[in-house]
């Protein structure tokens, strides 16, 4: 900067009401003398501009912590929405294995989720698969191209930050969830006794919630696609709504049986690779007879998992939980989903209960971080400016 410049600078700094404060020395300086054009250096408040008038300086802190919040946040939506759609370019290739274009598929999956349902899942279940069953490898490359696409436009509607591509491929996958939770999944086994230790209320039930709670919100051009579902009211009911049913399921009559919690494990160690299937032979063993002391405990740390997170107790150590609980039944439960077998259509309810768990997490801190956000806020805009710490830089 040259003399010149910031002489004139000084000038136009110290002829204002705020630099005339500023530099003033306590005690000494009268206003008048303040308000002198004075050939000092020294140092600039940066909370005053080379106008004259006080700089936004405090907005533009309070500004840089809402952006470092909303990049957190969308680095952990991004993520979250990648996941989901890495599952279902997953339940793609597994669609593509051997055994689904055999009649196998329809008999082992389809017929035999529709028994011990009602009529309004028995009847229209056993005509949809006799209806594909003659042309079950044609049917089938449908069904897996549909997943892969459903993947793939997640994927790519995150990463592209296009709200409509993303929040079209969502529906369908609603759409689609809906449809296989109901004609291929027997809604889950939850009409049937099934056990939330084998998959109920159903692995694509959860795909759907996961992808409602991933739903895109508006956005500006320099920030990712928020979900502004996340951390939601409702999200926490839904969560508490979940776990609740997993635990009432567990009450029910057939999983209070005494071989019921070993049965499950059993037909999860079937076909599994030699050192799964022994391991999970030896734990049915050790369970047999322990059925209604598992399942009942169970029951009770499922709904206290729900119960807490939803009324904000702890939260994250019960999250925390979630995600334990949920490994465990994925490995010993679902045997990884039976995709070590050949024959799994999808990795099972297992990894969609720990993304659900992981999207909780993130609402749960975006939640935690607006209140703080507003209070900082709303601190700095009451302040008046003279009680803003000021910073000072030297001036050439």
């Amino acid at each position: 900067m040259s003399t010149m410049t910031a002489r004139s600078s000084l000038n136009t700094i110290v002829s204002s009401p705020w630099a005339g404060a500023a530099t003033r020395k306590a005690g000494n300086d009268s206003p008048a003398d303040a308000e002198q054009p004075r050939e000092t250096t020294g140092t600039i408040p940066v909370g005053i501009s080379l106008l004259g008038t006080p700089t936004e300086t405090h907005h533009g802190h309070v500004a840089s912590i809402s952006s470092d919040r909303k990049t957190v946040a969308g680095t952990g939506v991004r993520n979250l929405r990648v996941a989901l759609g890495l599952i279902w370019i997953l339940d793609a290739a597994l669609q593509f294995q051997p055994y689904m274009f055999t009649r196998g598929f329809v008999n082992d999956v389809l017929l035999a989720s529709a028994q011990g349902n009602p009529g309004f899942v028995f009847h229209p279940t056993i005509t949809i698969a006799n209806f594909i069953a003659p042309h079950i490898a044609a049917w089938n490359v449908l069904f897996a191209l549909l997943q892969l696409f459903l993947g793939v436009g997640i994927i790519a509607g995150t990463l592209a930050r296009r709200s409509s591509l993303l929040g079209g491929v969502l529906a369908a996958s609603i759409l689609w969830s809906a449809l296989v939770w109901w004609l291929s999944e027997g809604l889950g086994g939850t009409l049937s006794g099934a056990s939330p230790l084998a998959g109920a209320p159903g692995p694509v039930l959860l795909y759907a919630v996961v992808a409602v709670l991933l739903w895109p919100g508006q956005r500006s051009h320099e920030t990712p696609i928020p979900a502004p579902h996340l951390g939601s009211r409702a999200a926490r009911m839904t969560w508490l709504a979940s776990w609740a049913l997993c635990g009432f399921l567990l009450l029910e009559p057939p999983n209070q049986a005494r071989g019921a919690v070993s049965s499950v494990v059993s037909e999860a160690a079937s076909g599994e690779p030699g050192f799964l299937h022994g391991m999970l032979s030896s734990v049915a063993g050790s369970l047999r007879g322990a059925g209604p002391w598992v399942d009942s405990f169970l029951a009770l740390a499922m709904v206290a998992i729900g119960v807490a997170v939803a009324f904000g107790f702890r939260p994250r150590a019960f999250l925390g939980a979630s995600i334990a609980v949920a490994a465990a039944i994925w490995v010993f439960g679902e045997g990884f989903g039976g995709i070590l077998t050949g024959q799994g259509t999808d990795p099972n309810s297992g990894p969609l209960w720990m993304l659900f768990a992981l999207c909780m997490w993130v609402g749960l801190r975006e939640a935690r971080a607006e209140p703080e956000l507003r209070g900082t806020a709303q601190a700095y805009a009451t302040s008046p400016p003279s009680s803003m710490p000021r910073p000072t830089v030297p001036v050439a």
